[in-house]
């Protein structure tokens, strides 16, 4: 470097111009050669995109995304690995972008931003499929205390409201008549209110009570449909109980002929006395008539909703299939079957009356068969149809004659063989008339199989000889 040179090697041309340095002027591009006359002519250089070159990537974008156009604003997309808050269809095992994994069966779905929330899950608990009557109380949601707390509720609560009633009807009769109650009277006397009419009204609707309270405890201990407790199509099969109906028709009237025989070979028979009364008249048979024919089909149908509902599906759940002590398996054979919850029920429902002897027998046969009869249709259509019939029959009969007392005692046992011969005879009606309407016997289910008949309730469920495969339920 000479001395008129610095240290950038500028040497200075102009003293009196600027600094007195001169910047040496840029260097100028050498010249393309030209392209052979017989080769390809090279397209023009273009720059390539900023993150191609080297460059960050433009935010939002991923990687390799083309450039828009120019005036146009980038596409919105989610870099490799980034969470938008979508999730695929709900029930498929799908992976997420954070590494966590949506199980099928897990509670729990998508929420917002695709995070796991809750999902409720339903009250309602359905029936197991292809079983009959008596099992359908056995759901996923059964426990051992289900069926023990809601009969103690049913119980406790139905009596409850019984001595509601009862206090309610006292006060009303204090206020509109001068004369006291015949409870206040003679605590030990037979009539509640001094009046036979009041008192079957009463002793009537303190039992139709525990028809809507069987419903309630079904939905709200055991957590299933109410209808569950009607049949295994979840509801009443109305066509079905109006068949029922006219047997029971013919069940009355069977069972009036047969007691009349019996009543002529029994001496000093307490009933015959009675049925030798005469005709009280309309204005005596008007009022007792409409409370019977108003209250006792809702007291019927609460009786058999309680012992030939409940308690047999109660009973029927506990099939202690799980349970490991030898005794308790050996005995689950016997549990699985209907006649553990038939046999109780009968018993309970004899309890339930007071009747004595040959009378006991009676009604525990009574029992015995409607409970084999609902497991036999699956549903409580004929039995409700034979209770509502044969108490019309036993209370509007002597109501006619002017007897309304609820006194039970002792029955001679002709007139027990009579009342079985007659519910015999229905029996058998009830049986041939559900073959011949395909009466379903078992659940059908949530769903059949894939390509199964939708009335067919699949190849594991039980079969009967009224359960023809692809028959239609009875509605």
């Amino acid at each position: 470097m000479s001395d008129q040179e610095d240290a950038n090697g500028w040497a200075p041309l102009d003293p009196d111009i600027g600094d007195g340095r001169a910047r040496p002027p840029a260097p100028e591009p050498p010249a393309p050669e030209p392209p052979a006359a017989d080769g390809p002519v090279p397209p023009p250089a273009q720059s390539a995109p900023p993150h191609e070159a080297g460059g960050p990537p433009a935010w939002g974008r991923p990687y390799g995304a083309q450039h828009p156009q120019p005036g146009q604003p980038y596409p919105s997309q989610p870099y490799p690995g980034q969470h938008t808050g979508a999730h695929p269809a709900w029930g498929q095992q799908q992976p997420d972008p954070y590494g966590y994994h949506y199980p099928q069966q897990y509670p729990y779905g998508p929420g917002q931003g695709g995070y796991p929330q809750p999902v409720k899950r339903p009250w309602i608990v359905p029936s197991p499929r292809g079983v009959p009557f008596h099992r359908m109380a056995r759901t996923d949601a059964h426990s051992w205390w289900r069926p023990l707390v809601g009969t103690v509720t049913i119980i406790v609560v139905g009596l409850g409201i019984g001595g509601v009633l009862g206090v309610i009807g006292l006060v009303v009769q204090m206020m509109v008549s001068d004369d006291d109650p015949a409870l206040l009277d003679d605590p030990t006397g037979t009539s509640f209110f001094g009046n036979d009419t009041a008192d079957i009204a009463y002793a009537l609707l303190s039992l139709a009570v525990f028809l809507p309270l069987v419903a309630f405890v079904a939905w709200g201990i055991q957590r299933r449909r109410p209808g569950t407790l009607s049949s295994v199509a979840g509801r009443l099969r109305w066509r079905w109980m109006l068949a029922c109906s006219g047997m029971a028709v013919v069940f009355c009237a069977v069972s009036f002929g047969l007691s009349m025989a019996a009543g002529a070979s029994v001496e000093d028979d307490p009933a015959g006395s009675a049925a030798e009364g005469s005709w009280v008249g309309w204005g005596d048979f008007l009022l007792p008539a409409l409370v019977i024919v108003a209250l006792v089909p809702f007291q019927s149908a609460a009786e058999e909703y309680f012992f030939r509902g409940w308690l047999m599906q109660a009973i029927g759940a506990c099939t202690l299939e799980k349970a490991r002590n030898g005794f308790a398996r050996a005995l689950s054979v016997v549990f699985r079957t209907p006649w553990p919850g038939i046999v109780i029920g009968a018993a309970l429902f004899t309890s339930g009356h007071g009747y004595t002897g040959w009378g006991m027998l009676d009604i525990f046969l009574f029992g015995a068969l409607a409970g084999w009869l609902t497991v036999r249709t699956g549903g409580l259509e004929c039995t409700i149809a034979l209770h509502v019939f044969n108490n019309l029959m036993a209370f509007l009969l002597p109501a006619a004659l002017g007897e309304l007392s609820l006194e039970q005692g002792g029955i001679p046992w002709q007139y027990v063989l009579a009342d079985v011969a007659s519910m015999a005879v229905y029996a058998v009606g009830i049986v041939l008339l559900a073959r011949r309407f395909k009466v379903r016997t078992v659940t059908p289910g949530e769903g059949p199989a894939d390509g199964a008949d939708p009335a067919d309730p699949g190849p594991d469920a039980p079969r009967r000889p009224g359960d023809v495969p692809g028959a239609q339920p009875v509605v």
